[in-house]
């Protein structure tokens, strides 16, 4: 038995069953329900056109810009220290060779002297014939091996892990310091500096009486004996590929591959306080009243470009306790010795323009500096041992986050893409962010 069209007050008998709603249609209302469903069709046609056409107009180059730099830094970071191993090598070959070469140097130097002196005297006898006859040809015969080459190299092909470089997308919400994780790995320090400095492999902190290099784990890969004074601040420099250390007069350059530790002859004793490096510069501030503000160039020696004093980085009643740079920007945290407040600054590393400041709600009763790190976002982290807490300050000088924190926090570092590492009293922590 045959139906009536659905469409409301349309009295035709129905002549189809529509398959997309399930309803019964005369022949006009069937046409004009598969018109309007067409029409849907062309709004649906212009808006992948406009997808497609914003496809098109991607440039991957562009979309990849910053990562094939980062991997052509790291690739020329790999060369330097191929470079250098070769170098350490041929010298290691070329000082054997030449202490083979300077020992039968003397040796025919003696035989020379000797049969001068008999040629003068105009005397000799057999026994010094026979002597020196014997003497020369064993000579001979030690240069007829250097000459052969009496060396040999071996070496094996060089193996490279492919976990080296690990390639992903970039996560939609960077790590973030406000959902900071329990404490997943500690080491103790019973004395020693609260600074502390980190790059992707490593952390450097003081455990006396050495200087450490520790990796995501905490454990102690590397160490060496840290004879100098006490320890005020310490940076990565990936230009130099060398952490920097600063005592209250001295810079050290400390190379985390041999551990060796050398003095920046080109920088002039002063009394420093904290220092920060961008890819270009050191800057150093002086741990006094009305401090001051020195950039050194890095390449292709360390030199000195500018100093700032007061009052363009401070009054004459304030110190520097802290200074961190990080994309073009400098963090100051300044201390008023007389008012015993504290802030944190903004200012262009170019210009040293102040962008903005923030006045904490801290009283700055110990004679301490202050820890800061700069964290992804253009954004940073201060350690407020006063009150114990974390203070999250957003880019644009505004306190997003506080975080209570116990034992209080002396020094913070970023730790890789996505660690924290707080330095307290007595140890060193780890935190997943």
């Amino acid at each position: 038995m045959s139906q009536q069209c659905a469409v409301p007050k349309c009295h035709r008998q129905s002549r189809w069953l529509c398959d997309c709603c399930q309803e019964n249609l005369c022949l006009q209302h069937i046409n004009e329900h598969n018109a309007a469903l067409i029409s849907q069709l062309n709004p649906l046609a212009e808006e992948i056109n406009i997808l497609d056409d914003r496809l098109k107009s991607i440039h991957t180059q562009h979309a990849i810009g910053d990562c094939r730099r980062k991997l052509e830094k790291w690739r020329d970071e790999c060369y330097e220290k191929i470079d250098r191993f070769f170098e350490q090598k041929f010298q290691e070959l070329d000082r054997l060779v030449h202490e083979k070469v300077a020992e039968q140097r003397e040796k025919i130097a003696r035989v020379q002297t000797k049969v001068a002196e008999l040629i003068r005297a105009q005397e000799t006898t057999r026994k010094d014939i026979v002597s020196l006859t014997a003497t020369i040809r064993q000579l001979g015969r030690t240069i007829d091996k250097i000459e052969q080459t009496c060396f040999t190299v071996h070496t094996r092909p060089l193996i490279i892990d492919n976990a080296l470089v690990i390639v992903k997308e970039k996560a939609d919400q960077e790590p973030c310091i406000s959902t900071l994780a329990p404490v997943y790995k500690t080491i103790n320090r019973s004395a020693g500096s609260y600074a502390l400095a980190s790059n992707d492999r490593y952390l450097l902190i003081h455990q006396q009486p050495n200087l450490c290099l520790v990796d995501q784990e905490m454990n102690i890969v590397k160490q060496t004996l840290w004879s100098y004074d006490a320890i005020y601040d310490m940076c990565w420099s990936a230009t130099l590929n060398r952490f920097i250390v600063i005592e209250e007069n001295d810079v050290l350059l400390v190379d985390e591959n041999t551990m060796t530790i050398d003095n920046v002859q080109t920088i002039e004793t002063g009394l420093w306080l904290s220092c920060t490096c961008s890819n270009t510069s050191l800057y150093l501030s002086t741990g006094e009243r009305a401090s001051s503000i020195k950039e050194y160039r890095l390449l292709p020696s360390i030199q000195l470009i500018r100093e700032l004093k007061s009052p363009h980085t401070c009054s004459r009643d304030e110190v520097i306790s802290g200074i961190v740079y990080n994309n073009g920007r400098l963090a100051l945290i300044i201390v008023n010795i007389t008012k015993k407040t504290l802030r944190i600054e903004s200012r262009d590393a170019e210009t040293l323009n102040r962008l903005w400041s923030l006045r904490l709600d801290i009283i700055c009763n110990q004679n301490r500096k202050f820890g800061c790190c700069a964290l992804r976002s253009d954004e940073w982290l201060v350690a407020d041992y006063e009150t114990k807490r974390l203070l999250y300050i957003t880019k644009d000088g505004k306190v997003k986050k506080v975080i209570d924190y116990t034992p209080e926090p002396y020094h913070v570092s970023l730790f890789g893409a996505n660690i924290l590492a707080v330095s307290t009293k007595n140890d060193i922590r780890m935190h997943k962010i």
